[in-house]
Parts: structure tokens; C-alpha cells; sequence
């Protein structure tokens, strides 16, 4: 495995690091408990010992399976990344969207970051993943209803505590990173990013690169999409919002398949999945620092591990690139 500094931090990742979004079950149709711990066991095994994770996801069901999969490692050999500001127990902030539990209950989504909930959030975070500190702890969404001084006032008070290591965000633009900066210091920015989805290569990433602040690119295989898996009318399982996604349409899943098909002939000469060449190809990117990948089992988790080992050349990235600039999305 391959690891990185987080910005000018101390906080060392590895650059693929498992992402918990999809083990929690909201907006993926599900989970299987039993199968996401062993998932993410088998992901330290590999050397990915890193898991991102959050409160939203699973309304708090990810970040107990999380603390289940860490119990007995030593604490300090493992990393744990989770966010805060994104409610759905309350009705306060900033209305995001309306969405379903996993149980089929509606509910709805808040972006909220005032310095009262930071704390009670972090509290408890801290009570389900099982452990007394929190190695990088990002805010989930720009909160417009609250200055964002506030808010990171209350991470610095946490930080100050010995309850939160290093402060991050999450889908920032970069002047609201330069506002944050002006209360405390940044290790991260967690944005989208893949083949498909280059937006943060204008501003964000040129940004993060000056000011070296560490990117997380989350999604890196577009949910699926880039794995070569995805057929037109994929029969999604009922909740799972990748059924109504701009990414999903027929027409794009064609095109991005006939992009991989391309890129078989690279990825069987190695010995690697699609998968695997598509994550390397992402930590191979100017200013991505780590990947963060999601498993549903052991068996991927431990593929996606081995996608540090894949070797890239220069020419090879360079016929990727190639091979992108003809591929169109919708």
C-alpha cells in the first residue's frame, strides 16, 4: 500500500482508503452487516487502514459498523475519518433534500453546522464508532444558515479537547476553504472526482496544490459506473438513488462501457480488474491524495486494495488520457 501526508499535518493515509458510505445501506439499497465488517477487516488486512465514514450514512448505521470492524486494533494503527452537518433528526438549518431511512421511513436531510450540534454530533460519533478520538473530522456540507467561523470554532474547540485530531471539509469551493483558514487550519478537502466527473481540476485542485492542503476524491468509480459492470437498465434495488442519477441514463452507461472496453486490453496485460486500473489511474492524478473506495464484501475489498500494485507508466497514463478526451457524458 501507498501512503500519504494529509496536507502539512502529522495525519498519514493510505491512498486508498476504504469509503463507508454504501456499507451504512441509505441511498444503496440496502447493506448486510455481517458482510461490511468483514469488508472492512479484510480492507486493514490489505493495509488500507484508514474508513471514511459519516453520521448520515445509514442514520448512524455505518459508524457503528465501523466501530464494530476497529474493535481490537490498536487505536493508533487505524485512522478514523467521519463529518458532521448533515441532520436528520432535526429541523434546523439549511433544508438539503428529502430522502428515505433504510427502514422506507421518510426523512429529511438538513445541512446544519451551528457550533451547539458540532459538539453534540461529535459526541456522538465518538459513542458509535466505540473509540475517544477522531483522527480527521470534516464538515459534511456548506451550511449556509451558519458563519463558518462559528463552525470551526466549535472543531477547534474539539481539537483543543483531544476529541478530534484535524479538522477537513467537504465539498468546499475554494473561497470557502480560505474562509475557514482564517479560524483554524485545514488538513482536507473531500470532493467528488473520477474520469467522469473532473470539475474540482479548475479550481479546487489548483488551490489545494498551493496551499497543500490534501484532496479526498470520493466516488473515484462513479458508484459503479466504472467498473464495467453497470449494463443499460441496470435493475437498481428499491432506495437505491443511483436509479435516478445523470450518470446512470442509458446512453451515458453505453459510452462509458465502450470507454472500458478500451481500456481492457491495458487492465488484462497487468493482470488488473477495470476497477483497479481506474483507481490507480485516480491516485495518479495532480493533487489527489487518497481514493476512498467503498466494498460491499471482503472479495472487493481486497481488489480494490490491490489497485496500489498496479504499475502505470507515463505513456500508459498518457493513452488513458487519450482514450478520455473521446469519451462524451451527457
Amino acid at each position: 500500500m501507498v501512503y500519504r501526508n494529509i496536507g502539512e499535518t502529522g495525519l498519514r493515509l493510505p491512498a486508498i482508503t476504504f469509503g463507508a458510505w454504501a456499507v451504512g445501506g441509505w441511498m444503496w439499497g440496502g447493506s448486510e452487516p455481517k458482510a461490511a465488517v468483514e469488508a472492512m477487516r479484510a480492507s486493514y488486512e490489505a493495509g488500507v487502514t484508514a474508513i471514511d465514514t459519516a453520521p448520515a450514512y445509514g442514520q448512524g448505521v455505518s459508524e457503528e459498523l465501523v466501530g464494530k470492524a476497529i474493535k481490537g486494533i490498536p487505536r493508533d494503527k487505524v485512522q478514523i475519518l467521519t463529518k458532521y452537518g448533515l441532520r436528520w433528526d432535526l429541523r434546523k438549518g439549511e433544508f438539503f433534500f428529502s430522502s428515505k431511512d433504510t427502514s422506507g421511513k421518510a426523512i429529511d436531510m438538513y445541512r446544519y453546522a451551528a457550533k451547539e450540534s458540532v459538539v453534540e454530533e461529535c459526541e456522538n460519533s465518538l459513542r458509535r464508532l466505540q473509540t475517544d478520538y477522531i483522527d480527521l473530522y470534516q464538515i459534511h456540507w456548506p451550511d449556509a444558515t451558519t458563519p463558518i467561523q462559528e463552525t470551526m470554532e466549535a472543531v477547534a474547540q474539539l481539537i483543543k479537547q483531544g476529541k478530534v485530531r484535524h479538522a477537513g471539509v467537504c465539498n468546499y469551493a475554494a473561497p470557502l476553504m480560505e474562509t475557514a483558514e482564517k479560524t483554524l487550519t485545514l488538513a482536507s478537502n473531500q470532493v467528488p472526482y473520477s474520469m467522469v466527473n473532473r470539475r474540482i481540476e479548475k479550481d479546487t485542485v489548483p488551490y489545494c496544490i498551493q496551499h497543500k492542503k490534501g484532496i479526498l476524491a470520493y466516488s473515484p468509480l462513479q458508484r459503479g459506473l466504472l467498473t464495467g459492470k453497470i449494463k443499460p437498465n441496470h435493475p437498481f434495488k428499491e432506495g437505491d438513488s443511483r436509479a435516478g442519477d445523470r450518470f446512470y441514463t442509458v446512453r451515458t452507461i453505453e459510452h462509458v462501457n465502450a470507454f472500458l472496453d478500451n481500456l481492457r486490453p491495458l487492465a488484462d496485460g497487468k493482470g488488473a480488474t477495470l476497477s483497479q486500473l481506474v483507481i490507480r489511474w485516480t491516485i495518479e492524478q495532480a493533487g489527489i491524495t487518497v481514493a476512498l473506495v467503498g466494498a460491499r464484501d471482503a472479495r472487493q475489498a481486497l481488489e480494490n486494495a490491490k489497485a496500489a500494485e498496479v504499475p502505470l507508466t507515463a505513456e500508459e497514463l498518457s493513452f488513458i488520457d487519450r482514450q478520455l478526451a473521446g469519451l462524451v457524458v451527457d
